[in-house]
């Protein structure tokens, strides 16, 4: 039988803001964790982006500080990005409106100074990334004597990140007496390891097998031969307005992302931000707060907004490339389907993709068709060397499942090397018969 948040016993300033926002109901992950938070004990909670799982900790730990006290944080939530950061703090801050707990959100990329003056007023909770958490630790100004809840949210991608040393020193220094909340979107054996290490008795729950996609995802690819040709179907897809509303465009490098942002801005209207490495902080940031804004209609992106970016009305994902972290699929498309909303997921599988794309398939426990373009979008031939790339990603997977296959570009014998061999071997057989003679 579900239960209303106020069955959940969240606390009424929080309602308030609750109705504010428009949730009404609360998703099953918080149908699930919210109680097991409020008896204290550990949670290993597995759950995919878009089911409500930051709420799920959220609720229950701003309802246990009830009101401001001290100047240290009694709440540390660790997340891998600055973008889920930023996201966090946000969320923190809606539902805070008619409470008056502090909080800060902290996160790499400018001075800390500036964070540590942040800090100086005092807080209640603080959302860090585990690099800028650990130097503000170090300069001394933050103090983490007074923690009393952790939480480890994304903890797939933090590890994905290689951020295990700063967990294990944080785990030096927060009082051993807490609670601890650890969020993940898969539990490979990486992550019960972790589990075990930060939870000496945790309760896990999962609400979908892990690695399974959002149920309201409807999930869809194309078979396509080559980069050009991916090209001409995004300007074709594009130019359907009514249709693709709200798009994520998810790329491999930053020379697809500039590609595809060039293709975006010539074959439709509407506003298209890029995000990649080689974009500023502020930049990336903006861009973000602008496509949740409504003021941006695409956003082209490699994977490193794949996460942390939180916006319920995205109404496309596309996987232009797909990606390299199989698991980075589902953080991926679940940019869409977010707070109970519908969306549609689009990879584009070029011919040496169609491997991986097995391999996708095999971790989501689902068949997806590989359907053949559209008739209205232009093929272009396959240039010499993409398709030589294409020829050799396909040998490494044939010899992947089979080690005895050599392939196509396995190293052939040349014979006029060994020709020139045999040749030079004669003429110095012939010069040291000579040398004998005149002996």
């Amino acid at each position: 039988m579900k239960k209303t948040f106020e069955e959940l016993k969240i606390a009424k300033s929080i309602l308030k803001s609750l109705n504010d926002i428009g949730f009404v109901e609360p998703t099953p992950i918080q149908q699930q964790a919210i109680p097991i938070i409020n008896s204290g004990m550990n949670i290993v909670g597995v759950a995919q982006t878009g089911t409500g799982k930051t709420a799920a900790y959220l609720l229950p730990l701003l309802t246990k500080l009830k009101k401001p006290e001290g100047k240290d944080p009694r709440v540390v939530i660790i997340v891998p990005t600055r973008e889920l950061s930023i996201q966090v703090g946000e969320d923190i801050a809606e539902l805070t409106t008619y409470s008056e707990l502090r909080h800060a959100a902290i996160f790499g990329g400018i001075g800390w100074t500036k964070h540590a003056a942040l800090l100086e007023p005092g807080i209640d909770i603080l959302v860090a990334t585990p690099g800028r958490m650990w130097e503000l630790y170090q300069s001394g100004a933050l103090t983490l004597k007074k923690v009393k809840y952790l939480v480890i949210d994304e903890a797939d991608r933090m590890l994905d990140l290689g951020f295990l040393p700063q967990l294990k020193q944080l785990q030096e220094v927060i009082p051993s007496k807490r609670q601890n909340l650890l969020f993940s979107a898969t539990f490979p054996e990486s992550i019960q390891a972790l589990s075990e290490e930060f939870l000496d008795h945790y309760k896990k729950l999962e609400i979908a097998p892990s690695a399974t996609p959002v149920e309201k995802v409807t999930q869809i690819a194309y078979r396509v031969p080559n980069y050009r040709t991916k090209l001409n179907l995004i300007g074709a897809l594009m130019e359907d307005e009514e249709t693709f509303k709200r798009v994520v465009i998810f790329v491999k490098t930053k020379e697809h992302a500039e590609g595809v942002f060039k293709v975006v801005q010539r074959k439709s209207s509407g506003e298209t931000r890029i995000l990649h490495s080689n974009k500023g902080q502020n930049a990336r940031i903006n861009s973000i707060q602008a496509f949740k804004g409504g003021d941006v209609r695409v956003l082209v992106t490699t994977d490193v907004s794949a996460r942390g970016m939180d916006v319920s009305q995205v109404s496309h994902v596309i996987n232009f490339d797909i990606p390299n972290d199989y698991e980075d699929y589902i953080h991926r498309i679940g940019r869409t389907a977010r707070a109970g909303n519908k969306g549609d997921a689009i990879t584009l599988v070029d011919p040496s993709d169609e491997w991986h794309w097995s391999k996708i398939e095999e971790m989501i426990r689902m068949e997806i068709d590989l359907l053949e373009l559209p008739e209205n979008i232009g093929i272009i031939e396959t240039e010499f060397d993409e398709n030589q790339e294409q020829l050799r990603e396909i040998d490494k997977q044939k010899k992947i499942d089979d080690p005895t296959y050599k392939g196509a570009f396995h190293k052939k014998k040349n014979i006029f090397s060994s020709k020139r061999s045999y040749d030079d071997k004669f003429a110095r057989t012939r010069e040291r018969q000579k040398r004998k003679k005149r002996r």
